[in-house]
């Protein structure tokens, strides 16, 4: 049982990635459907993202919906509700309506994150939506400075609903410093390095999309 070890235990998992993002601004960090981002654009990204969402509340442990297709913009959403210091919930739109309402509900979700295409089917009297695409603009007026959110290791990053096969789901909560523990522990054991490329294809309601898009991104 001897198993201490040591890892960043004081930073979050955006700030891992924060710290990448400063050391190697014109690395690609993301590919998909023929576009890139470098680390520096998605910090960037992410960053206004996370100061338009405290400007609407979001604060540590407060939770936000996030419901956006597998793209580029998936990750910026990601990485925005964490740096505002928020917890997302993650909800796969090709989820049935029922489903979907029921996690709204349970999870008492004031702000959803979404894309346009999915402001119908997410719908709810005391939700306010905020649409990656659509509200872009308004998004990139805010500044692209790392933003200050007093959120820390012992906060909540994620809650992932589990597939209530035995009964109603539940909310399984996840704090940043469980998620870094594993993410820096899968980065040595079995590792991965610069010349690794990882095929994240996990939808994100699914506990092990930590682990495709956060690793080769620290």
């Amino acid at each position: 049982n001897d198993t201490a070890t040591d890892y960043p235990a004081d930073k979050c998992i955006h700030q891992l990635v924060e710290i990448q993002a400063a050391q190697n601004p014109e690395a690609v960090a993301l590919i998909f459907d023929g576009e890139e981002l470098t680390y520096g654009d998605l910090n960037r990204r992410s960053n206004q993202l996370a100061h338009h969402l405290q400007s609407m509340g979001v604060e540590p442990d407060g939770l936000v919906g996030f419901c956006v297709e597998r793209s580029l913009d998936m990750v910026v959403g990601l990485l925005g509700i964490l740096k505002a210091g928020g917890c997302y919930v993650p909800i796969d739109p090709a989820y049935p309506n029922d489903r979907i309402a029921y996690m709204v509900e349970a999870s008492n979700l004031s702000i959803l994150l979404t894309q346009e295409q999915f402001q119908e089917k997410l719908a709810a009297p005391t939700v306010q939506m905020v649409s990656i695409d659509t509200d872009w603009d308004t998004i990139a007026s805010q500044r692209d400075d790392n933003p200050t959110s007093g959120v820390g290791p012992d906060n909540l990053s994620y809650i992932i609903y589990t597939s209530g096969s035995t009964g109603k789901p539940k909310g399984v909560q996840i704090c940043h410093r469980s998620a870094v523990n594993f993410l820096v522990s899968m980065g040595q054991q079995p590792g991965l390095n610069q010349q690794d490329t990882l095929l994240a294809v996990t939808t994100i309601s699914f506990d092990i999309a930590v682990l495709e898009l956060y690793l080769p991104l620290i």
